[in-house]
């Protein structure tokens, strides 16, 4: 769209699903749901000749192979009935194994804006491939009863499902799971419930399906450190519709279908401009203030979890009623797992991996696979031979993800043995400087080691100017670094590793040299490296700080330092000081003067530092919209709308050892060229 309004809306309204590619690889119909497509079409609401005619004959293909039912009500045990679309094959020997897409998203199948049907390739690719294709709305979403929750609480629901779907006459007993973000998010808790029919899941983008997991609690994405992602208010404005048009409960299938041909129930919000709206205090206002429908954000709600989710801690015990997945859940259901290095939960997604390979049953903890791209959320399959994500080049990023997918479902629901899923490692990494595809058996690979950088200056490591380093040994004496954080003036987010933020932030890799301009960014750069190091794995930051304040937040950002002088973000974090502690441990306050040692919750990332590149570390209070500004005040922060200034300092030297610590994977690697 060249329309800046139209490009806004679209980007506000459905902006995690926008993310979503299925659109991008016809080929590739499984890795996100054919929803997501469709929903960005009927936005735009324009279809050239070639793509309407494309359009129809995929429909026509699919009524010929495909015994279709579509606007199949099914009933859950309250009552509750999830409008589910039924796509599976005409000529079939026998019975079929289901592929089944859960999704808060628009799947419906006509286009009402051009009066054509929907992209049909999904439902075509799979029925063509001896699956059934089933696509199912979470409850309280367009033609779906019950109210919303994120993920479609409670998981329950995803438990009948299969358990209905299963025992369908056609069915062969197996039912596999896929999508991306919202799409992909509620299969592990579903996954965790142990329904015998559930074979195997193919999650990617999943990080708000995550709720606890080793020492993450960022229950769904909500929080990183114990602060905020905002991403989540602009993602809810879109998808909070508890008043919505409805049809009654008597309505035959027959005249949902010619209704879906009228209505496809979707919002159409006014745009709004969130690199403006997010500003707004208090932060519980600010979808009141864009005139948002009420729900779960701010408001109670006759959900499970209770709604009110702006006022939860990060163990409240309203996250454990949902449909998250927590680390006491068993999970032994073979998995197919895909991430990014700039989406928004990378570290936490690894370490779900790690955890159900390690927790799991012997031979279920041998069926995982991991995939992780040097791309942006859910953007897997718009990899090209000269991928740039950003700023910055990442070479030949792509991946046949279509053949992994149904080898990997052909293996688990068929039972039949692939030659690309035998030849897959544990792990497929992309290594970003060096722009190849690597592998391992286990992550971090085999061998890492870590190696630790002393932050060190004279005291005057303030912005790029600065007089910060990083060094092999700590500084002899003490001579912090000092800066003022003001809630009003926040250092603002400038690309990183994050989703879903409509106009407020592009995800990605940026030249961040011109936010260390700032006198409130404290920087910290290595000497540059004598030999090609690769880094990959965890990264841990420890940090020796103090405040004038009783609360405020550290943050910290790792980036890749070309000999040019360019400055390129690999991952970011931040430490609320309140959590410092422990997240399910009582709140603990700053006294002026005194210092604290705080650990970070790892950052992730592979990267090849060719030689002559440096490491460098920026450690400041903000990294907002990102992230909430932490108002200093040691009140809720949530509901408040004055915040004061913190005197914030870093301390430095053999008492306060603050470092960054990396892992390094010893190998011999040819020069990056770059």
């Amino acid at each position: 769209m060249k329309s800046e309004h139209l490009k806004s809306a679209v980007a506000n309204l459905k902006s995690k699903s926008a993310i979503c590619s299925l659109k991008s690889a016809i080929s590739l119909a499984l890795l996100c749901a054919a929803a997501t497509v469709i929903v960005r079409a009927q936005q735009q609401g324009t279809l050239t000749a070639a793509e309407r005619t494309r359009r129809i004959e995929t429909e026509n293909e699919l009524q010929s192979l495909a015994v279709v039912e579509r606007k199949v009500v099914m009933p859950m045990p309250d009552g509750v009935r999830l409008a589910t679309d039924i796509y599976r094959p005409k000529n079939a020997a026998g019975k079929v194994p289901i592929i089944w897409v859960r999704t808060p998203y628009n799947f419906n199948f006509w286009d009402v804006h051009n009066g054509v049907p929907a992209d049909m390739t999904a439902a075509l690719t799979a029925v063509k491939r001896g699956y059934a294709y089933v696509v199912q709305n979470e409850r309280g979403h367009f033609f779906s009863e019950g109210h919303y929750d994120i993920l479609g609480a409670p998981r329950s629901d995803g438990y009948n499902a299969i358990d209905w779907l299963s025992k369908q006459p056609w069915s062969n007993g197996k039912i596999g799971t896929t999508g991306c973000s919202s799409t992909a998010e509620y299969q592990m808790g579903i996954a965790a419930l142990g329904h015998p029919a559930y074979a195997a899941m193919n999650v990617q983008g999943f990080g708000a399906g995550v709720g606890r997991v080793g020492p993450y609690y960022e229950q769904g994405n909500w929080y990183r450190g114990g602060a905020m992602q905002m991403l989540f208010i602009t993602w809810i404005y879109g998808e909070q519709n508890q008043v919505r048009p409805m049809f009654p409960p008597d309505t035959s299938r027959d005249d949902l279908i010619r209704a879906a041909k009228s209505f496809d129930l979707a919002q159409h919000l006014p745009p709004v401009d969130w690199s403006e709206a997010l500003w707004h205090l208090p932060v519980q206002d600010i979808l009141k203030a864009v005139d948002a429908p009420r729900g779960i954000f701010a408001d109670a709600m006759p959900v499970e979890t209770g709604g009110r989710m702006i006022q939860r801690a990060p163990n409240d015990p309203a996250w454990y009623h949902g449909g998250l997945y927590h680390d006491d859940m068993k999970l032994n259901v073979p998995g197919l797992w895909f991430m990014s290095w700039y989406d928004v939960s990378v570290g936490p997604n690894l370490a779900l991996y790690n955890h159900v390979r390690q927790s799991a049953a012997p031979e279920v903890a041998s069926q995982q696979w991991a995939i992780i791209a040097p791309v942006v959320h859910c953007a897997y399959t718009r990899a090209t031979e000269d991928t740039i994500v950003g700023e910055r080049r990442m070479g030949d990023a792509r991946l046949d993800y279509s053949e992994i997918v149904y080898g990997f479902f052909d293996r688990f629901l068929k039972g039949e043995q692939n030659t690309r899923l035998d030849s897959l490692p544990k792990v497929t990494y992309f290594t970003m400087g060096l722009n190849k595809w690597q592998t391992a058996d286990r992550w971090p690979p085999a061998g890492a080691q870590p190696m630790t950088f002393y932050l060190s200056s004279a005291g005057n490591a303030n912005s790029l100017a600065g007089d910060g380093v990083l060094s092999a040994t700590t500084p002899e004496t003490d001579k912090p670094d000092t800066f003022l954080y003001d809630p009003l003036n926040p250092v603002l987010s400038y690309g990183g590793n994050v989703c879903c933020t409509g106009t407020a932030v592009q995800a990605g890799s940026f030249d961040q040299r011109r936010m260390e301009a700032r006198s409130d960014i404290l920087v910290y750069t290595s000497e540059p490296f004598k030999e090609g190091t690769e880094v990959t794995g965890p990264i841990t930051p420890t940090l020796y700080v103090a405040s004038d304040t009783k609360d405020t937040d550290f943050t910290v950002k790792v980036l890749d330092v070309y000999p040019d002088g360019r400055a390129y973000n690999l991952d970011e974090s931040i430490q609320r000081m309140r959590y410092r502690d422990g997240y399910d441990k009582p709140l603990v306050w700053m006294e002026p003067g005194k210092i604290y040692k705080v650990i970070l919750q790892p950052l992730t990332t592979s990267n090849f530092f060719d030689t002559g590149h440096r490491l460098r570390i920026e450690v400041s209070s903000s990294n907002f919209p990102r992230f909430d500004r932490n108002l200093n005040t040691g009140g809720n922060n949530y509901d408040e709308s004055k915040g004061m200034v913190a005197h914030n300092a870093v301390h430095h030297s053999k008492q306060y050892p603050s470092q960054i610590t990396v892992t390094v994977v010893k190998r011999a690697q040819p020069s990056a060229g770059n």
